[in-house]
């Protein structure tokens, strides 16, 4: 979602309490497990150094492993990688026009009070951030050094999501930003704090009901949210979102190409051996290529965007 985006629901009598089953439609198929949760992003920017700093210097990620092409991030105190960015020297930024591809990378912090240190963080580094009220969510939006869309929210509490019918309730309303900042205590922004997780990632796409097919269909993700302006939203686990596709790009926006700055890879992370050969095999009955690299798998979307499907290295 994005800051601009407007809210789909209003207030309504008809909402209910979202209970665990009691929204998302599964897909006809295979469903992906649960545990389901996002992996390493992988990132092409054209100047390794200057976006290192920023994701170290200005966000707080750690840089974990380095070389003269490619850094790996995590989260404070954590092994986790959870950002790979891959210099590419003159990429093209992101943003000089509409494409296909990367909308934002979504990264998920563990309590409402390290989102207002952040808020208060940037607001001191003078970094111009949106902001969004998603219901399920708080979400803060700003771009890296290549024009590359981020998010950066705090889940509201599961027992506080809403639904209608079998729709869960996902809306852009405004922040209550002093709310954020009394959250955020006395205590200052240190970096990403440990329990930091990539929680979603959200796609330009051409078509709606192909991504549908893709992601719902083969991959086996719930659809969560159908109704939102030229968006479906996707998830396992009853979660809201691990995946957001949206057509704002408009009909005729190519895809992000080798020389753009632009996702290259993202990951979804299974619990099993076994997971990753049932979503192997869906994609294959649904007529998608599949590569095996190891002990993963990885197809591409129908506009190029490369899924790795892999086992979690530690329990979900």
């Amino acid at each position: 979602m994005s800051a601009s985006t407007p809210a789909l629901f209003g207030d309504t009598p008809r909402a209910e309490p979202a209970t665990p089953g009691s929204y998302g439609e599964p897909p006809r198929g295979y469903r992906l497990p649960a545990a389901t949760r996002l992996g390493a992003v992988h990132l092409q920017v054209a100047d390794l150094a200057r976006s290192v700093a920023f994701y170290e210097g200005t966000l707080g990620f750690a840089v974990a492993a380095r070389d003269a092409q490619r850094a790996v991030l995590t989260a404070q105190d954590s092994d986790r990688t959870l950002i790979e960015l891959h210099e590419r020297r003159g990429a093209k930024p992101a943003g000089r026009r509409a494409q296909l591809g990367l909308f934002h990378v979504a990264i998920l912090l563990p309590e409402r009070a390290s989102l207002g240190r952040f808020l208060r963080h940037m607001t001191a580094l003078g970094v111009p951030v949106g902001a969004g009220d998603h219901r399920v969510s708080e979400a803060l939006y700003l771009s890296d050094p290549d024009g590359l869309g981020l998010e950066v929210y705090a889940d509201r509490p599961r027992n506080t999501w809403q639904r209608l019918g079998r729709e869960l309730m996902l809306a852009t309303d405004p922040v209550d930003m002093g709310g954020l900042l009394d959250a955020a205590g006395d205590a200052t922004w240190t970096g990403m704090p440990a329990g930091t997780t990539i929680g979603h990632v959200h796609l330009h796409v051409g078509d709606i009901e192909m991504g549908a097919r893709f992601y719902a269909d083969a991959v086996g993700f719930d659809k969560i949210t159908w109704r939102y302006p030229g968006a479906l939203f996707l998830g396992a686990g009853g979660y809201h979102h691990h995946l957001g596709t949206n057509t704002w790009a408009g009909p005729d926006a190519p895809s992000a190409d080798e020389n753009d700055a632009r996702l290259i890879a993202w990951t979804i992370e299974l619990p099993d051996a076994a997971s990753v050969a049932e979503v192997t095999a869906s994609l294959l009955a649904g007529g998608y290529d599949v590569a095996r690299e190891g002990p993963h798998s990885a197809s591409t979307d129908p506009w190029g965007t490369k899924v790795v499907f892999a086992v979690a290295k530690v329990p979900h």
